[in-house]
C-alpha cells in the first residue's frame, strides 16, 4: 500500500497513513478550502486498508482546531474505523487534545458517543 504523507499548513492538517510502520495520524489544524478534495484520498486509503488491515489499528487524532466542514469528514474517517470494528478488527482511536482546550476534549467525547469504536481521550500539556 502506498504511504500518504501530507505536510500540514496553517489550513490543513499533517497526515501520515503508513501501514508498514503502523502510523495513522491526522494532526494540526483542519480548515482546508476544499475539504472534500483534501479528505477523499484519506478515505480512499482507509477503504483499501480496511480490506487487509494490520492486526491492531491505532488511529491518532491530534487536532488543535477543525472547522464545521472538516468535522463531517472526520466523522467519515471514524465511520470507516467503525466499519472495521464491525468486521471484527482490533481498532483503537486515540483522541489527543491540549489539556486547556475544553472544546477539543468535548469534540472527542461527542465523536466517541457517535461511533462504536474504542476511544481513548489523551490530554497533553501545551508549552
Amino acid at each position: 500500500m502506498e504511504v500518504i504523507k501530507i505536510k500540514g499548513t496553517d489550513d490543513t492538517p499533517n497526515v501520515i497513513l503508513d501501514r508498514q510502520n503502523q502510523i495513522l495520524e491526522i494532526a494540526g489544524r483542519s480548515l482546508p478550502e476544499d475539504v472534500t478534495a483534501f479528505y477523499d484520498p484519506i478515505l480512499d486509503w482507509l477503504d483499501e486498508y480496511s480490506q487487509d488491515p494490520n492486526t491492531k489499528t491505532i488511529f491518532n487524532f491530534k487536532l488543535e482546531y477543525f472547522n464545521t466542514a472538516s468535522s463531517k469528514l472526520l466523522l467519515d474517517v471514524l465511520m470507516k474505523l467503525e466499519d472495521m470494528c464491525d468486521d471484527g478488527e482490533d481498532v483503537l482511536v486515540k483522541w489527543h487534545y491540549p489539556d486547556d482546550d475544553e472544546d477539543m476534549e468535548e469534540a472527542g467525547e461527542e465523536y466517541a458517543d457517535i461511533v462504536d469504536v474504542p476511544f481513548e481521550q489523551i490530554s497533553y500539556a501545551v508549552d
